[in-house]
């Protein structure tokens, strides 16, 4: 990683909630187009066992968490994935993480499968594969000083930061991420919950990674301290080239930071395309109505947007429906629906117009929507 020094805006009091001015970020550009290829999934799928008995355990189903997917990572990209609670997103960063085996399907790092490493070469990629995880409550260690946690992946990977370096190293880390390094002795509780997630931020940087896993890291944050950590992973990203992958539920949040988003629904990928495709023209029905309930600003433009209200509970991903997993809740749904799973493609009746929407859709029925901008 390039010198870390000075890279960010320090906070310098700890236990404020929200240091600062707010500055909501600036929406991405929307281009989708980045460079080569760095992280790749094909067809994956992870299956929970379900089994009865003590003595003797019997399977007796599956939990379908994550079935069938694929989408790739490009270098200096922000990948969204967005869906309902249940979906399968965490599941997919656990497994990106290779902190879960899929159950098929390949993960491909610059053009290797690392669900089938182990050992030294599967600890050498999780160096440059890091996480932010969701809470900065608990996933930081309150007996470990800031500089210990901060420091912690150094004993993993010495060759980062021999021992007489660690300090100095850490105190860049700090820096970087817009805390005073003065700070190295203090322990979590000493700090607010934004804070908290930029020590989080720190140590996965610490290693100097390419791709980061961002599993809902904002969610549990006020409003205003959000927005400046949203503002610290993209001054980051630009920083160091690094590669995101942004796991939420909240669309106008991913709108902000993503480059391509990708929708799912209990395991499946319903739609993908840029931030602006995906926003601008959503074409699956799911998409649509997720859209359609985000907050609008706007006096006017909420009563010029129709809001789509889902009927029925999302189906249990150990018994999902057929065909389409969408089927039982949407207002399209024909027998085909039920019969046939739709491909993840673009719509031919897209791809034979101008103009149109040309992003991929799980739907056999997709139809382009203008929504109005998301706050």
């Amino acid at each position: 990683m390039a010198d870390l020094h000075s890279k960010a805006v320090r906070q310098d009091q700890p236990g404020a909630p929200g240091q600062g001015t707010a500055t909501a970020p600036a929406p991405a550009a929307g281009s989708g187009v980045r460079g080569e290829p760095i992280l790749q999934v094909r067809n994956l799928v992870k299956h929970f066992p379900l089994t009865q008995g003590i003595l003797f355990r019997k399977q007796i189903g599956a939990v379908r968490a994550v079935d069938d997917i694929s989408f790739e990572l490009r270098e200096g990209e922000t990948l969204g994935i967005v869906g309902e609670s249940g979906c399968g997103k965490s599941t997919v960063a656990k497994l990106l993480m290779n902190l879960e085996k899929p159950t098929s399907g390949e993960i491909l790092y610059k053009g290797e499968d690392i669900t089938r490493l182990s050992g030294r070469a599967l600890k050498a990629v999780r160096r440059n594969i890091q996480m932010v995880f969701q809470d900065p409550y608990t996933s930081l260690n309150p007996r470990m000083t800031v500089g210990d946690i901060i420091g912690e992946p150094f004993d993993i990977h010495p060759e980062v930061a021999p021992k007489g370096d660690r300090r100095r190293r850490v105190r860049e880390l700090l820096d970087v991420v817009g805390l005073n390094p003065e700070y190295i002795n203090r322990y979590p509780h000493q700090f607010s919950g934004g804070q908290r997630q930029r020590i989080g931020i720190a140590r996965g940087l610490a290693l100097n990674p390419e791709v980061i896993i961002c599993d809902e890291p904002v969610s549990a944050l006020d409003v205003s301290v959000q927005a400046q950590v949203i503002n610290l992973m993209e001054k980051l990203q630009s920083d160091f080239n690094l590669s995101y992958i942004f796991i939420a539920h909240d669309l106008s949040i991913v709108r902000h930071i993503s480059d391509r988003v990708g929708v799912m629904y209990l395991g499946k990928m319903a739609e993908i395309g840029t931030d602006a495709e995906i926003y601008d023209h959503p074409t699956h029905p799911y998409t649509q109505a997720l859209l359609s309930a985000v907050p609008q600003p706007d006096p006017e433009g909420r009563e010029q947007r129709e809001r789509i209200i889902l009927t029925g509970d999302v189906p249990s991903p150990a018994d999902p429906p057929s065909g389409c997993r969408f089927r039982t809740r949407c207002w399209k749904a024909v027998d085909k629906c039920a019969q046939e799973v739709p491909l993840l493609a673009v719509p031919q009746h897209f791809a034979d117009t101008e103009g149109g929407a040309h992003h991929d859709s799980a739907c056999h029925f997709a139809e382009e929507r203008d929504v109005l901008r998301a706050a």
